[in-house]
């Protein structure tokens, strides 16, 4: 089984790498809404949506929002005549509409919050979590909301920071991923959240935690070498600590998603999510750290108008 996983886990960091790389920003987020609607039919089949209208509407809502948020900018720009015709014509003052692109990047407060949220009631009482009686339609908004930002933060991220923020950021995930399963399998006896996941263990999130710091340190360092200028002249906008702290948090957060994607797992009886990858499940089985992660890395980076692409110049 290991193996499997392994070679599964090198095909597909392959892929992903030179997806990053390669692939221009627009198509970089097709190639990820793709993976998300793969993440969407499995979260539906999770929360047993059977019925083809219901099924129908949900992809065709989530797939209309990307629409939106991508095209969000072109929007004003079309508008921007309009409402400066308008402006004039009625005699109001009206801001450049053009201005107002950001203000899509609000959205990722909520997200945010949600997932700090599910990361205190899990910890908190994950027993409640399990018994948490909610409806379908709140499931299925749940997943759709999720998803979407999770898809937003990664478009984003990889169109405004680049593909070297973008790496390092998959990176940092995957880095913390591999730190806790073997710490967790070495020194590991103190479990994280039995009810819910009973092979996670604290041991196991303090590796990844510390990997995060060791990860972030060594990065910061080697590409500040090779590119032969300092850290105090590069992160003059971010410190260093800020930096490292934003990808501790992150991490803690991803390992709490990884915990809430298994709870809704085992509320619906099942061990993964999908088939689709050889020893790793499904979909949202290899992307739910990533979904919970993305929207408070990229909120860390606006909010500080840092970028780690200026490093790899």
């Amino acid at each position: 089984m290991l193996k499997q996983r392994i070679i599964t886990a090198t095909l597909l960091a392959t892929l992903v790498v030179l997806a990053v790389f390669e692939l221009p920003s627009t198509y970089f987020s097709l190639l990820i809404s793709g993976v998300v609607l793969i993440g969407a039919n499995e979260w539906l089949n999770l929360i047993k949506v059977t019925d083809v209208k219901k099924r129908v509407f949900f992809f065709a809502s989530i797939i209309g929002a990307m629409l939106f948020i991508h095209l969000w900018t072109y929007l004003l720009e079309a508008l921007s005549p309009l409402m400066d015709y308008l402006a004039e014509r009625f005699k109001f003052v009206l801001e450049d509409i053009r201005k107002q692109s950001g203000l899509l990047e609000w959205l990722m407060l909520p997200a945010i919050l949600f997932w700090v949220i599910a990361m205190l009631s899990i910890r908190n009482s994950p027993e409640g979590v399990l018994k948490l009686e909610l409806s379908q339609f709140k499931q299925g908004v749940i997943g759709w909301f999720i998803l979407l930002m999770g898809w937003m933060a990664l478009s984003r991220l990889h169109a405004f920071y680049g593909a070297g923020t973008t790496i390092y950021f998959l990176a940092l995930i995957w880095v913390a991923d591999i730190a806790a399963y073997f710490t967790g399998k070495k020194w590991g006896k103190n479990k994280l959240s039995p009810d819910i996941s009973p092979g996670k263990t604290i041991e196991g999130m303090y590796g990844a935690l510390g990997a995060s710091v060791v990860y972030s340190l060594v990065v910061l360092i080697t590409v500040s070498a090779m590119t032969g200028n300092g850290l105090n002249e590069k992160l003059a906008i971010m410190s260093i600590a800020d930096f490292v702290l934003l990808s501790v948090l992150s991490v803690l957060i991803s390992i709490y998603g990884d915990l809430f994607f298994s709870a809704v797992k085992r509320r619906a009886g099942v061990k993964d999510s999908g088939s689709l990858l050889p020893g790793h499940g499904g979909i949202l089985d290899r992307i739910d750290s990533l979904l919970a992660a993305a929207p408070l890395f990229y909120a860390g980076f606006t909010l500080k108008g840092f970028e780690l692409e200026m490093l790899f110049q």
